[in-house]
């Protein structure tokens, strides 16, 4: 096996050494590349190199020298070859009795180099007659690539002009989704615009708002950047700092832009988050500059920590390149886009027949660069050793996403080409032309591994992408796990629910990360700007009073509605505002409505004891009849002071004042009545006795005097009656029953008033009537405490506001009813119950009897004062409240003639 491992080498080495003379005697003219004859020639340009030579100067054109031999852009290459000679084998192929050839170029990561190989390939078909026909060969029908956009939109540009149809596998500039400029132009992935959507709602889910971003120069990463900027803004968040660096890899600015960035970096340590669509290169020297960084003497501190979180496009999320001897403890956590990704089982076997290098080399010159740039880095190998590194090494480059992508664009083009095939001849040089290849493409679903596929409106194929996160193994990066995936179609990141534990682990401490410029505001509280400042750097200022914000990082404050709520200073929500009525629960209604029914039941009672004792003198000299109208009335007033009570409608507003008036009118009426019955039974002029009997009619003057109380009210309630009324005051609302017309209310109670000052007046006149007779000390009384009441009313009630306003009426009522019940019937029941002595006819008459003689003894001694009069006793009065006072004669003294008054002028 050694013999065989040393002869092996000795052919590869004498190989390259004949290789190299023959490519040195042509490097001027020629482009190296990876060939295989077909029917239909593909072309393929990858970048399998990673930068070329640029300090050679020279005016004349020439070819620059590729360097650093790039393994991924290698792995993609023979991805190509592979597909396509299993194409080569499948049905429609066979069916159309074609074979597929290809012509696979270096780009060396130079769009100038790509240049010349698009160059290269559209020349395959022109044979010119100078020329000899071995430099004459097939032309080509379609190309698989550029990798970076720059490249894709140099060549496409070029490609264009004879419509040979592009199909990227990678590329992902906005700009080449444009047909306008781009008609030939195609991809197997999705463009830039759903990556920054993606990425957008990556920081959104996490709540990360203050971020900062890496790109190059070229067109993929500003073009990225626009996106990302634009999108970003519309969504809250802020872009800290952004950082462009040079887009070639040995640019001499590439390693000052690389420490200026990672000083910028160390600078903004609540930039926790960094987007960075650079190249994988770019990002391994940014780690390595960090790290060193870090390691300088002052550098380490709380606030310097250089592990981030990274947000890694598709560029740089799977290489493998960028690890090195760097740790996830030194780069921090790496979430990453990637295209879908597929089954690379098959490419994995066909890199295993790779093994035997001298049966493959002759027609892939990159396959000899490869196992001599192995060979160079393999130190004291067996060769048995040194192939399988360069294999292991090789399926370490392997990023499923992007082999994928070749296999998608070369079954498309194997499909569009069968098709084609199948109606024509394709052997046959210059039947088919690369724009039919084209519309075919553009037309036509293919399909591959049993999944069906096609090309939208813009040329793309989108089918989302998958967010690998990386994980280490003993400290080592070694996994790129997915842990979600991102479709434009749907709004949200779907997780995935199974991880191992070390991923749910980083995935729980990403919860944690906080990027923000300034600390989120919470609930109470809005974000304040300042002028030229970014709208995610604030300050937190507490909502006023009668606004609310009631979630975090709100812009502004609610405002509570002013009519039913309200809130304090720094509120997270409104109040609201409290209902202020007199309440049923309010202790002082408690005793008033006690008072109120404690009136109306003894009010009840009194009635009942009036009609059970109502032949008896007493109740007959109380009014008979009238006392139960005037008990009536004070239930009725007492039930309308209940209505001050409770939380005030219209239909209580109104009720409770008409009620009042009327009652006490009515009452007040019929008091009015039996002070003029009273004055009228002990009236001894006959003359004016007889003219007052026809003038005295007891319910017609209740009658007309309770009918102008009820007019007023019912103008009142017409015109301008009462209402419930809401003060809106800053945390309260107080309901009150507003009377509408303040002059109908004061009519009211001053018509009242007016009828209680002439029942004064006429009680007070007869206040030396017999006492069983005499009521007008109470009546005196009872009109004295209403009027003065009432008057102590006016002023409290206009100087007083709130819940007791209310009360302060329904004192006064209870009190003018309790002075009506106290001075007009409690005497009577007190004679009833413990004076029933008294409540006899004859101990009336007596009384009446030594009245009347006081009052003759009273008036003979007024006659020698200027008036001689001659008297009879005066015969009994009885008052009946329908016919007024009568005279009766059942009690005769011993003098019966009448007194002749003999006036004697003055």
């Amino acid at each position: 096996m050694a013999m065989v491992g040393f002869i092996i080498n000795v052919h590869i080495t004498l190989f390259f050494l004949i290789l190299k003379i023959g490519r040195d005697t042509v490097a001027s003219t020629s482009l190296p590349a990876a060939t295989a004859p077909g029917d239909i020639i593909i072309g393929g340009i990858f970048p399998i190199h990673e930068d070329v030579d640029k300090e050679t100067e020279s005016f004349e054109p020439h070819i620059r020298r590729c360097i650093r031999f790039q393994q991924s852009g290698f792995v993609l290459a023979l991805a190509m070859i592979n597909a396509i000679e299993d194409m080569n084998k499948s049905p429609p192929l066979a069916d159309a009795n074609i074979t597929l050839g290809y012509r696979i170029l270096d780009s060396c990561s130079d769009v100038s180099t790509a240049l010349r190989a698009t160059n290269d390939l559209m020349q395959q078909g022109n044979c010119n007659s100078s020329g000899s026909s071995s430099s004459c060969g097939q032309p080509i029908m379609a190309v698989v690539g550029a990798s970076y956009s720059e490249t894709s939109i140099a060549i496409a540009r070029q490609l264009t002009l004879q419509m040979i149809p592009q199909i990227s596998y990678s590329s992902s500039a906005v700009l080449l989704s444009d047909k306008t400029h781009f008609p030939a132009f195609m991809r197997t992935i999705p463009n830039d615009k759903y990556q920054t959507t993606g990425m957008i709602t990556l920081l959104s889910h996490y709540g990360w708002n203050w971020v900062g971003i890496i790109t190059t120069d070229g067109s993929y990463g500003l073009s990225a950047l626009d996106q990302f900027v634009s999108q970003a803004s519309a969504k809250g968040i802020c872009v800290a700092f952004k950082s462009i660096l040079p887009q070639s890899v040995s640019s001499q600015d590439t390693s000052s832009a690389i420490t200026k960035t990672a000083r910028i970096i160390y600078k903004n340590p609540k930039v926790q988050v960094i987007i960075s669509f650079a190249k994988p290169s770019q990002m391994k020297f940014l780690f390595h500059e960090l790290k060193s960084m870090m390691l300088k003497p002052g550098e380490t501190n709380g606030e310097g920590q250089m592990r981030r979180v990274w947000v890694a496009s598709d560029s740089w999320s799977a290489s493998r390149y960028i690890y090195g001897n760097l740790t996830l403890e030194d780069i921090g956590c790496v979430l990453g886009f990637t295209f879908k990704s597929g089954n690379v089982s098959l490419f994995r076997e066909y890199l295993e027949r790779l093994g035997a290098p001298e049966e493959n080399i002759k027609i892939n010159p990159f396959l000899q660069e490869f196992y001599m740039h192995m060979n160079a880095t393999a130190v004291g190998s067996g060769e048995d050793k040194h192939v399988s590194e360069a294999l292991r090494s090789l399926r370490e480059h392997i990023h499923a996403d992007l082999i994928l992508s070749v296999e998608m664009a070369v079954s498309a083009i194997t499909q569009a080409v069968a098709t084609i095939c199948r109606r024509t001849d394709c052997k046959t040089p210059g039947s088919i032309q690369p724009w039919q290849v084209l519309a075919a493409l553009r037309m036509q679903e293919f399909k591959l591994r049993q999944k069906s596929y096609k090309f939208d409106s813009s040329g793309d194929i989108n089918m989302g992408y998958e967010i690998v996160m990386w994980t280490s193994v003993t400290s080592e990066i070694s996994v790129h796990h997915v842990v979600a995936e991102y479709h434009p179609l749907y709004p949200n990141i779907t997780f995935m629910e199974q991880h191992n534990f070390t991923t749910k682990q980083l995935l729980d401490d990403l919860k944690q990360v906080v990027s923000k410029c300034s600390n989120s505001c919470i609930p109470g509280q809005f974000k304040k700007t300042s002028e030229g400042q970014h709208t995610c750097c604030y300050e937190c200022i507490n909502c006023t009073e009668n606004y609310y914000s009631n979630s975090t990082d709100m812009d502004q404050c609610l405002s509570c509605d002013a009519d039913t709520e309200w809130s304090p200073k720094g509120s997270s929500s409104c109040i609201s505002k409290e209902q202020l009525f007199f309440s049923w629960n309010d202790i002082f209604a408690v005793v008033l409505l006690a008072f109120s029914a404690l009136g109306i039941l003894l009010c009840l009672l009194t009635s009942a004891l009036f009609l059970y004792q109502r032949d008896t003198p007493v109740v007959k000299a109380a009014g008979g009849p009238l006392s139960q109208a005037i008990l009536f009335s004070l239930v009725v007033s007492y039930i309308s002071a209940m209505l001050f009570v409770g939380e005030p409608s219209s239909l209580q507003c109104k009720a409770r004042q008409v009620l009042f008036g009327i009652s006490f009118t009515l009452c007040v009426s019929c008091i009015l009545v039996k002070t003029l019955q009273i004055l009228l039974a002990f009236q001894f002029n006959p003359a004016l006795q007889n003219m007052l009997r026809k003038i005295y009619q007891p319910y017609a003057i209740i009658t007309i005097c309770v009918a102008l109380q009820t007019a007023t009210c019912i103008c009142w309630l017409v015109l301008l009656s009462p209402y419930a009324h809401i003060i809106k005051q800053p945390t309260t609302l107080l309901q009150y029953c507003h009377e509408g017309s303040y002059v109908a209310f004061g009519v009211m109670l001053g018509y009242i008033a007016i009828l209680a000052f002439v029942c004064f007046i006429c009680a007070f006149k007869g206040r030396k009537l017999p006492e069983q007779y005499n009521e007008a000390k109470f009546i005196t009384f009872s009109m004295l405490l209403y009027l003065i009441s009432w008057l102590l009313f006016v002023p409290i009630y206009v100087t007083t506001s709130g819940v007791y306003l209310p009360a302060v009426e329904m004192v006064v009522i209870l009190i003018s009813n309790y002075g009506i019940l106290s001075c007009h019937f409690f005497p009577k029941c007190y004679i009833i119950f413990f004076k029933k002595e008294q409540n006899t006819r004859s101990a009336f008459r007596k009384n009446l009897y030594e009245y009347s003689s006081k009052h003759m003894e009273s008036s003979g001694s007024s006659g020698s004062n200027g008036q001689d009069f001659s008297c009879d006793l005066p015969p009994v009065p009885t008052l009946s409240p329908v016919t007024g006072p009568t005279l009766t004669s059942s009690y005769k003294p011993s003098v019966t003639q009448q007194c002749h008054k003999r006036s004697i002028s003055m």
